[in-house]
C-alpha cells in the first residue's frame, strides 16, 4: 500500500503560541515529528496555515503544504493537504505536530490494520496499567476505548468504559484491561475525503470526540495495540516535562 503521512502544524494555538517552533532539546517540535515518522514512512509532508511554520520546514528539509486558516480539524486540513499533493496514495496517516516522541512501530502498527479489507480508519489504543492508577482511568482527558473481539473501535468515551458494576473503581484496573485512546489516525484516502464532507453528530458534540462521528456514520475502525506512551505537548508545562523525559532517556 502507498501511504502518506501528513503532519498539520497551526501557529495560533490557544494554549502554546508558536508551539511547531519551540524548540525541544535544541530542535523544532515539528522537526522531531517529521524525524520520527520519516523513520516508518518515505513520503511525509507539513501542513500549515502559517508562512514562519512553513518557512522553518524548508530550513530543515522538510516538504510542506500550505493550507487554509478555516479548518475545523486537523483532518480538515490533511484533506486539504492530501488534495494538493496528489500521488493517488492508498493510506494517509495524520499524525499531531505535537507528538515528537512518536514511534515508528506505531506508525506500522497503524497500516498493519489496513491488511483487513473491511478497515476504513485505523487508530491506536494503549493498556492502562495497575500502576496508572484510579486517577489516570478517570481522567476525562484521555479518552477510553472498547474494542470488539476482532479489533474494531466499539465506542470512544470521556468516561470509563465499561463500567464494572459491583466492583469498586479502585479496584478495576485489577479485573479488566481498559483501553486509552493515543489520538493518531489513518484513513484510506476516498474514507477521508467522505468524513471531511460530514456534519457533526450528536455523539461528537456531546463527548467533542471527532472520531465518534465516524462511528455514528457506519464507518469501521480497525484498532491497533500499543505499549508506547506517547508525550504530546499542548502547553509550555507539557514541554518542560517533555525535556526532563528527554533528558532522561539520553543518559
Amino acid at each position: 500500500m502507498k501511504c502518506l503521512v501528513i503532519i498539520p502544524a497551526r501557529y495560533a494555538s490557544t494554549r502554546f503560541p508558536a508551539k511547531p517552533l519551540a524548540k525541544l532539546g535544541g530542535q523544532l517540535i515539528v522537526e522531531r515529528v517529521y524525524r520520527q515518522v520519516e523513520k516508518a514512512v518515505s513520503d511525509v509532508v507539513i501542513a500549515t496555515d502559517d508562512s514562519r511554520i512553513a518557512s522553518a520546514v524548508e530550513a530543515f528539509g522538510g516538504r510542506v503544504v500550505m493550507t487554509s486558516t478555516e479548518h475545523r480539524s486537523g483532518t480538515d486540513r490533511c484533506y486539504e493537504a492530501l488534495q494538493k499533493v496528489g500521488g493517488n496514495y492508498d493510506i494517509v496517516i495524520n499524525v499531531q505536530g505535537d507528538e515528537p516522541f512518536i514511534d515508528p512501530e506505531q506508525i506500522k502498527s497503524l497500516i498493519a490494520c489496513f491488511d483487513n479489507p473491511d478497515t476504513d480508519i485505523a487508530t491506536l489504543v494503549k493498556p492502562f496499567s495497575a500502576e496508572d492508577g484510579i486517577d489516570a482511568l478517570q481522567n476525562p482527558n484521555s479518552p477510553k476505548v472498547v474494542v470488539s473481539k476482532d479489533m474494531r473501535a466499539l465506542y470512544f468515551s470521556r468516561a470509563v468504559i465499561p463500567y464494572l458494576r459491583g466492583i469498586e473503581p479502585e479496584e478495576w484496573l485489577q479485573h479488566h484491561t481498559f483501553y486509552k485512546h493515543i489520538g493518531i489516525y489513518a484513513f484510506r484516502s476516498k474514507t477521508l475525503g467522505e468524513v471531511t464532507a460530514l456534519p457533526q453528530s450528536s455523539l461528537e458534540v456531546g463527548e467533542k470526540l471527532e472520531q465518534l462521528r465516524w462511528l455514528e456514520n457506519g464507518y469501521r475502525i480497525g484498532v491497533g495495540i500499543t505499549t508506547i506512551e506517547t508525550i504530546g505537548i499542548d502547553t509550555p508545562e507539557d514541554l518542560a516535562r517533555a525535556e526532563a523525559y528527554l533528558a532522561s532517556h539520553q543518559q
